[in-house]
């Protein structure tokens, strides 16, 4: 069984590959092929689960001399099922968006083999063990997501794309020189054995520093979060989805499993960690609050929600281990509702500018009455985004409040309670605009067939995941805190 399930895994990992090469190549003949095949994808990892919950799955890949490992435990099942989810969204919904928004055919389908190789990268990702697939994962998916970036073609696409590129870069050379001072020191790039022999040293902690710097630039967290909304200022939608969903999660991912292992008790560092977080809550508020752009709004709002995962560390380092549950959990279930509501506001902006032909917010009157479902579906994302019951976001946020009370953590109450109302305001900005009768100049157009429905699904499943958010916390709560 353990062998099948290996080969369930790895099918699962490297089918987006041949998948997004067969839609570049022959579309749109075998679209449905492809998107049967990957309807089946999420079905694989389900399968898995229970088999990640009850004792994990690992092993390694020898290529020659050099010997990758891999892992699946409950929460990398977890976070590859949301990730197939996402991305299987963001394709269906880049269908319809081409038909309107991307005339160009030769443009839209380089976008399926980027989107494949994003899926594989992120799922490298999840399972990686060592430091050099994690470095693997890391590339792949910041040369997919840079590709991605590019394919509109315009000036200021190409600019923002290049200017990304080059702060991933950057934050690649910190990476490497970290993995190099910990491979010179320690002799060993596997992270369990990494833990077991590591010791928090001078050498360890600037390799740690080197690479949680390079991992902040990749994960947009403040202050080293300049790249991130001009990007998505000129990114198609779907791209933009798939973007703030998933791919900068991935970089806090790897940062807080290094920390884990490498330096679980430096408490001082964490705390400077989870001031970065609150700091990126409330500046990231206040400029989407200030934000003039739809998509300003959204990008500039996900750089406050990313915000609330970096308060893990301070509540992890130190703490008991009631509080360090309880956080875990509660970031987690962040970081799933977060990812399904930003798609789907990503989506539900992308078709609120595709029907106006406009992307700011003054011109967004008369929307409420002939846009109803689009802007229904941004309402009911912001739920979720505002912590407001029943969603994922209500039960994360009262599970990092009651943590952050027990631990006597009092700043990170009061930044969850100013973040809620920045969100708050900058939500209902959005709503009071559409909601001005006097539409003055546009003609409005339908939105694609089925482009509403995609997000609509997606905003739903945020609020739908608070009410059946026993079910992930219990298998992380199995899973226990690394």
């Amino acid at each position: 069984m353990n062998s099948a399930a290996n080969l369930m895994l790895w099918l699962a990992l490297v089918a987006p590959l041949p998948l997004g090469l067969l839609a570049w190549l022959k579309p749109p003949r075998h679209m449905r092929t492809v998107a049967l095949a990957a309807g089946t994808l999420p079905l694989a990892t389900w399968w898995l689960l229970p088999q990640a919950v009850e004792g994990g799955l690992n092993g390694r890949l020898a290529l020659g001399g050099l010997s990758l490992h891999w892992r699946l435990d409950a929460l990398t099942a977890l976070l590859l099922l949301l990730t197939q989810l996402v991305l299987l969204a963001s394709a269906a919904y880049a269908v319809g968006h081409r038909r309107v928004a991307v005339p160009d055919e030769a443009s839209h389908a380089r976008f399926w083999p980027l989107l494949g190789g994003l899926a594989f990268a992120l799922g490298l990702i999840w399972v990686a063990a060592d430091l050099l697939l994690l470095y693997v994962g890391l590339e792949l998916m910041g040369l997919c997501a840079v590709g991605m970036m590019l394919l509109p073609g315009k000036v200021e696409a190409i600019r923002a794309g290049l200017r990304y590129l080059l702060y991933a870069l950057v934050g690649s050379l910190a990476w490497l020189l970290g993995v190099a001072l910990l491979l010179g020191a320690w002799g060993t790039l596997e992270l369990a054995e990494l833990a077991a022999v590591a010791e928090p040293d001078v050498t360890t902690r600037i390799g740690m520093a080197l690479l949680t710097g390079g991992l902040l630039l990749k994960a947009a967290i403040f202050p080293l979060h300049g790249w991130l909304v001009p990007v998505h200022a000129s990114a198609w939608t779907p791209v933009s989805a798939v973007h703030g969903a998933l791919v900068v999660k991935a970089s806090f991912f790897i940062l807080i499993l290094l920390w884990r292992l490498l330096l679980p008790d430096a408490v001082t560092a964490a705390w400077v960690l989870g001031m970065l977080g609150a700091s990126a809550v409330l500046w990231g508020g206040l400029k989407a609050w200030r934000a003039d752009s739809l998509k300003q709004v959204v990008a500039w709002s996900t750089v406050g929600q990313l915000g609330y995962l970096m308060l893990l560390f301070p509540l992890l380092a130190g703490t008991a281990a009631s509080v360090a549950a309880m956080a875990w959990q509660a970031t987690w279930l962040q970081l799933a509702g977060h990812a399904l509501v930003k798609a789907a506001m990503f989506m539900a902006v992308g078709n609120l500018m595709l029907s106006t032909g406009a992307s700011r917010l003054v011109d967004l009157a008369g929307t409420s009455r002939r846009l109803p479902l689009s802007l229904m579906t941004f309402g009911i994302a912001a739920v979720t985004l505002m912590g407001l019951p029943p969603s994922a976001g209500f039960t994360a946020k009262w599970l990092l409040l009651q943590a952050s009370l027990e631990a006597g953590q009092w700043p990170w109450v009061a930044v969850l309670a100013l973040g809620t109302l920045l969100t708050a305001a900058y939500v209902f900005r959005v709503l009071r605009c559409s909601f001005v009768e006097e539409a003055s100049h546009h003609e409005f157009h339908p939105p694609p067939r089925g482009a509403d429905l995609v997000p609509l699904v997606l905003a739903m499943a945020a609020v739908g995941l608070g009410l059946v958010a026993e079910w992930p916390l219990a298998m992380l709560r199995q899973g226990g805190v690394p």
